[in-house]
């Protein structure tokens, strides 16, 4: 009997094991993906509600790679994070660096885009000089250089007023090199700063050079314009990539595969220049 029940424990012991294992391999029909709807190019909302924008198109061509159906939601920024814990939806995919920081609470998928930082001024002096435009450092292969290229901006920044928005690597990285030299003004949203920049409230925002862009580009702003040195790595992460729950392992593996397809077949560049004017394109 005892040889029995113990042959009965194990039979029961991998069927437990096996039914484990059938729940993990989870069969992905839908994928919900959150994104901000408010920080354009990257993704927005348009007049009529509709969703739009660079990530948009990149979700729902994802989507379709994967053969699962995209449902696109929006979410505000400062509680993206908690409500993907909460599984509220699977994925967040709007304009989110992949961070240390983040990656203690998240996963990340490899990145689809690279963006470095800028400023977006008035085109009248001082701000308009400030030295470096157009230059890109990273800190995390040129420091010497890159910090050399932050203090060289800071005489012109003294005493400023900067916009970032709160909990994004814009402000982790003003708050690393500059809270010593400019009042550092956090926001809700971009579109938030972009009124106080407007209204003259505050001198200059900080935020990836393509949402700059994309502020630089409405009427209000045509006497503004994208200046000082780019900056990537560091505090302002590795690229830009979909937000994924830990244990979502193989849903991670499914935006892999299909993010590295999109950038092979050239579709992350095109979808890049259409929104961005320019090939945000991750570099191996």
């Amino acid at each position: 009997m005892t040889f029995i029940r113990a042959i009965a424990i194990a039979l029961c012991g991998t069927a437990l094991a096996a039914s484990a294992a059938l729940a993990q391999a989870k069969k992905w029909e839908t994928v919900r993906i959150a994104t901000e709807g408010a920080y354009a190019p990257w993704n927005m909302t348009a007049p009529g509600g509709k969703l739009e924008g660079f990530e948009i198109d990149l979700a729902n061509d994802l989507c379709a790679r994967m053969k699962v159906k995209c449902e696109i939601v929006a979410q505000d920024w400062d509680g993206i994070i908690p409500a993907l814990s909460a599984k509220k939806y699977d994925a967040i995919m709007a304009g989110m660096s992949i961070t240390d920081e983040r990656l203690k609470v998240i996963n990340f998928s490899v990145p689809y885009a690279n963006d470095p930082n800028a400023f977006g001024a008035a085109e009248d002096p001082p701000l308009a000089k400030m030295p470096g435009t157009g230059q890109r450092y990273s800190p995390n292969t040129q420091e010497a250089e890159a910090l050399k290229a932050i203090e060289a901006i800071k005489p012109i920044l003294k005493g400023k007023t900067i916009g970032v928005q709160t909990s994004t690597t814009h402000a982790n990285f003003a708050e690393k090199y500059l809270k010593d030299t400019v009042e550092i003004r956090e926001y809700k949203s971009t579109e938030a700063h972009d009124l106080d920049l407007a209204a003259g409230r505050i001198e200059a925002i900080l935020a990836d050079s393509a949402t700059v862009r994309g502020t630089l580009a409405k009427p209000e702003f045509k006497d503004y314009v994208l200046v000082g040195p780019g900056f990537t790595g560091g505090v302002l992460g590795r690229g830009v990539g979909v937000g994924l729950r830990k244990d979502d392992t193989d849903l991670k593996q499914m935006f892999d595969e299909a993010i590295k397809a999109a950038i092979a077949d050239g579709t992350v560049k095109n979808l890049s220049e259409k929104w961005f004017k320019g090939d945000l394109t991750p570099q191996s």
